[in-house]
């Protein structure tokens, strides 16, 4: 994250928060992996639980 802001000027306040939260929404909870997620993104971590509920 650091480096997505770090080497960048906003215009705006409106502007880095939008930076900032596509980063979020996009790379963070749909690609990044976690170890306490079993090494999966927090998004397929999701996907999975809810597709394992309704198997049951």
């Amino acid at each position: 994250m650091s480096e997505l802001i770090c080497h960048q000027r906003f215009a705006t306040q409106e502007q880095a928060r939008l930076v900032i939260s596509e980063y979020i929404e996009i790379f963070y909870n749909r690609q990044r992996t976690q170890a306490r997620l079993g090494y999966l993104s927090p998004a397929v971590f999701t996907q999975r639980f809810y597709l394992d509920r309704t198997a049951a």
